[in-house]
């Protein structure tokens, strides 16, 4: 494993910018750790006197298309295939798979003209189906390439890309066994970068703009989330616990917006004081650093980014992992979690009675909450971004 101490910064040999070349995407859990890098090394670059001159390389139709857009970044697209997995290996020659399997040798071909007219210092490649192109072209074409794991386990697309990669950042001192031998030397543990307005929430704050006027402060505030769409299986379960739930604690409650009307219909019934500490929202936005400074517990499902928010926060959670997720990740993410004593995870028992067990400990007992906080703190890495800066400069530098 590489020792992040003895990484050199970036030197520009000729004055000129620093050229980055950015690939992966599909998700949110892909892009915005490279965004929040770019921007890092941006402000790095910038500390030094020297310009950045970002390229990012992704499909037109992948959340990084709209991402780069919104965010003033040059986009320029790569054809990519998907590999459909399945347990069932004839499913795996389906007439999907055949026909992205012939985007491949396309998109290395436009991507090794990418990288060989941009002529990046480094490549960084966060995974996602669309690294792959551009992964093999960098390596093709000689220049650095730093590939960088948000999950527990290598994704497949960065499974691709270890050997070729010049740096292996990774958001687990767990995923260094994880390693084939032959590449754990180039392995660096970075952490996975959260977006800097993440860390800067305040609790007032989120009791003003949102006017939670009638919560207790005396009593613990949970935040229920399952992403920006919610989950009807956790809101299922909160739906079903909320009498119980709203006797012993605050409630932030992101449904969803598809969710939230049958939702209000159930709360209309509960007793004004218990209403008035259930705050129900469809969608949660600019104001989630608030929110989460606020909360004491989360309840939510376990992504790699969520994971990485949680824990650079420190936040006692429970977990209910998407059961859909490639490589069943969300659940190695909750039990690594539950194992280091860093949150609960509900995995096999999603019922409203163990969504219940799991929360009734955190709730009553003040104690344990603040040490399973705790641990989540230090399994945390809130300087993950610029960790990953430092790898991604001094790689462009053959450190």
């Amino acid at each position: 494993m590489v020792d992040p101490s003895h990484i050199r910064p970036f030197q520009a040999a000729d004055g000129g910018p620093f050229r980055l070349l950015l690939t992966g995407g599909g998700t949110g859990g892909h892009t915005y750790p490279a965004l929040t890098t770019l921007r890092t090394v941006q402000q790095r670059l910038a500390l030094q006197g020297t310009a950045l001159d970002a390229l990012w390389a992704g499909s037109a139709e992948g959340l990084e298309a709209r991402v780069t857009a919104a965010e003033g970044i040059r986009f320029t697209e790569v054809a990519t295939g998907k590999i459909r997995r399945s347990k069932n290996p004839l499913k795996l020659v389906s007439s999907a798979n055949v026909k992205d399997m012939t985007k491949v040798p396309r998109g290395v071909a436009q991507a090794r003209r990418i990288v060989a007219d941009f002529a990046p210092h480094v490549v960084l490649a966060t995974g996602g189906y669309v690294a792959i192109p551009i992964g093999l072209a960098a390596r093709m074409c000689r220049r650095p390439l730093v590939v960088h794991e948000q999950t527990i386990r290598l994704g497949l697309a960065n499974r691709v890309l270890a050997r070729a990669a010049t740096r292996i950042a990774v958001s687990a001192e767990s995923t260094l066994q994880l390693l084939p031998d032959n590449v754990r030397a180039a392995a660096v543990v970075t952490g996975n970068p959260v977006r800097a307005e993440m860390l800067c929430g305040t609790a007032d704050k989120a009791i003003e703009s949102l006017g939670l006027h009638g919560f207790r402060r005396a009593l613990p505030t949970v935040y229920v989330t399952g992403g920006a769409q919610g989950s009807v299986q956790i809101n299922n379960n909160i739906q079903a616990n909320l009498p119980w739930l709203l006797e012993r604690a605050n409630v932030v409650h992101q449904c969803g917006p598809a969710n939230e009307p049958t939702l209000r219909e159930a709360a209309a019934a509960l007793p004004a004081e218990l209403v008035a500490r259930y705050h129900l929202t469809g969608f949660t936005g600019a104001e989630l650093p608030d929110v989460l400074a606020l909360a004491d517990i989360v309840v939510s499902r376990s992504g790699a980014g969520t994971i990485a928010e949680l824990t650079a926060l420190g936040k006692a959670a429970v977990l209910i992992p998407l059961a859909s997720s490639a490589g069943n990740e969300q659940a190695h993410h909750a039990l690594y979690l539950q194992e280091a004593g860093a949150a609960v995870a509900l995995v096999d028992d999603v019922s409203p009675a163990a969504l219940q067990s799991a929360l009734h400990g955190l709730l009553t007992d003040p104690e344990r909450r603040a040490a399973v906080a705790g641990r989540a703190r230090e399994e945390g890495r809130p300087d993950a971004s610029e960790r990953l800066a430092d790898v991604v400069l001094a790689a462009a530098d053959g450190g």
